[in-house]
């Protein structure tokens, strides 16, 4: 236990708050030579892990038809390998020593801050500690047996710190909530350990107890592996050269008002910093001719697709926007970090969730297209620095937005944030898509022009969501979307529940 010399850390100051109460993806489509996309969802299936992708420097091939990824897949539950180029380009510095924290408490100091100071103590628990390794097998048929994994536990009775070490399954296997539980081993005794979620760099977490005790978790140590070197079955030098990340994914003891406030805050601020990179650079619309392009697409689109991309559809069906708020307290929580190790188990990277093919995929088509955009070239370090993403998801949105038909720009250019349900639609599954719910507001006889911000269903309503919101007359009312494609409408659902919490 590493304690202050004269004082409690602010840790203890913790117990002294009330517990906050739990309340309050991604596929990109990719613009082929006949202009059109597809969209298939996979189920949130696991596929194996192919070498890190690499951007090409040599002259660019013809486009490739980039399949997208289910919204609900692009933040599965069965995340896929960080590529190791992502984990050894962590950008944040190292947290501070316990030692080194202000031993000054201010009374009446916030929960917020209490617990920004436990992470930090958590990861400098962490920095030091050393992964445990085990092989099975004889010599020359020897095999990793698992994938180890550290947790930085608080106990508030106590006033110490726990870590506890547990061995999941290496590759990840194929687990999806109330479909069986995820086998591990904790190999600290006396520690009492529960999969909550997840079985990746991001999202894999559990709760902890100890003699009766609930256990905060403020920390956790994941390694990452080299994939050529497990491929070939170079165990011991895959785990020596393992990349080990210190990272906090997603638990309700880090759930805090001013996070979500400051995650929403952070959001469109650096929004509005990629759109103003955009205009200083006077890069040009291609949906709209002679208009620049940071006066195409808004800051609160670019906003709520970040949101959108890290919410499970899951947890959305459940919590409603609550679990927005979720989402919103990872990004208030930890800014820049926060989802940088978000890999879907089709290779949707980042915040963002976009995907790549070897230098021709989405990513490096949206970077030769949008070249005085200036975007990072490396798929690895663009796609998972958000403000060089969003500026990629601007220019992707405007392309989308261009090969729609003329009418749907119109009523865009009229209602940007109402009619953003279309390049919605196309980030998340292409211009079928976006056909697709053209065809259906016509057949449900909703005029583009009528569309308004989402409301709310009153009492007893019989509309069933999915949904419109449409002026009729006096009054805004919801229309149930026909069938079409229940991904994609779901997803329109998420981004019309969230527009207005960045107004």
């Amino acid at each position: 236990m590493v304690m202050m010399s004269f004082l409690p850390p602010v840790s203890a100051l913790l117990s002294s708050f009330a517990r906050v109460p739990r309340g309050a993806s991604f596929a990109l489509p990719l613009l082929v030579i006949s202009i059109c996309s597809g969209c298939i969802s996979s189920g949130g299936r696991i596929e194996p892990v192919d070498d890190p992708p690499l951007v090409s420097d040599t002259a660019p091939a013809p486009l490739l038809h980039d399949v997208p990824v289910a919204a609900s897949e692009a933040k599965s539950e069965g995340d896929s390998e960080v590529p190791v180029a992502v984990a050894e380009s962590e950008q944040h510095e190292a947290p501070p020593k316990p030692g080194d924290l202000l031993e000054l408490i201010v009374k009446g100091r916030t929960r917020d801050l209490v617990i920004r100071d436990l992470v930090a103590e958590g990861q400098a628990q962490l920095r030091d500690v050393q992964l445990q390794y085990v092989f099975a097998g004889k010599a020359g048929h020897e095999v990793l047996r698992g994938r180890p994994v550290a947790f930085a536990l608080w106990s508030e009775a106590q006033k110490n710190w726990t870590i506890a070490h547990l061995e999941i399954p290496r590759p990840p296997v194929k687990w999806k909530p109330g479909r069986g539980e995820l086998p591990f081993t904790v190999r600290t005794p006396g520690i009492e350990a529960r999969h909550v979620k997840g079985t990746g760099a991001e999202r894999l977490m559990f709760k902890f107890s100890h003699d009766g005790e609930e256990l905060k978790v403020y920390g956790r140590k994941f390694p990452v592996f080299d994939n050529t070197l497990i491929k070939k079955k170079r165990w011991r030098q895959a785990t020596a050269t393992a990349r080990s990340i210190v990272y906090l994914p997603y638990t309700s003891d880090t759930l805090d008002p001013h996070f979500t406030s400051g995650g929403r805050d952070f959001l469109l601020a650096t929004a509005r910093g990629a759109i103003d990179e955009l205009r200083d650079a006077s890069v040009p619309s291609e949906a709209f001719p002679g208009e620049l392009l940071a006066d195409v697409i808004p800051a609160e689109v670019i906003a709520t697709l970040a949101v959108i991309e890290q919410t499970d559809d899951e947890d959305f069906l459940e919590k409603g926007t609550d679990a927005f708020d979720e989402v919103l307290s990872q990004y208030g929580l930890k800014r820049e970090e926060a989802y940088r190790y978000s890999v879907s188990s089709a290779k949707a990277l980042g915040p963002m969730q976009f995907t790549d093919r070897r230098g021709h995929g989405t990513y490096s088509f949206v970077v030769r297209s949008c070249r005085g955009a200036q975007l990072d070239p490396n798929f690895e370090r663009g796609s998972t620095r958000l403000r060089n993403a969003m500026k990629a998801a601007v220019c992707l949105l405007d392309i989308e937005l261009s090969q729609m038909n003329s009418e749907i720009r119109a009523a865009y250019r009229a209602k940007p944030d109402v009619l953003g349900i279309f390049p919605v639609a196309a980030y998340n599954g292409g211009q079928r898509n976006v056909a697709k719910l053209y065809g259906a507001l016509n057949r449900m006889g909703v005029q583009l022009a009528e569309l308004r911000r989402a409301g709310k269903l009153p009492p007893g309503s019989a509309v069933v969501c999915p949904c419109v919101w449409r002026e009729d007359g006096s009054l805004v009312q919801a229309v149930s979307i026909p069938r079409y494609n229940s991904e994609n409408s779901g997803y329109i659902e998420k981004y019309q529940s969230i527009l207005s919490l960045f107004d």
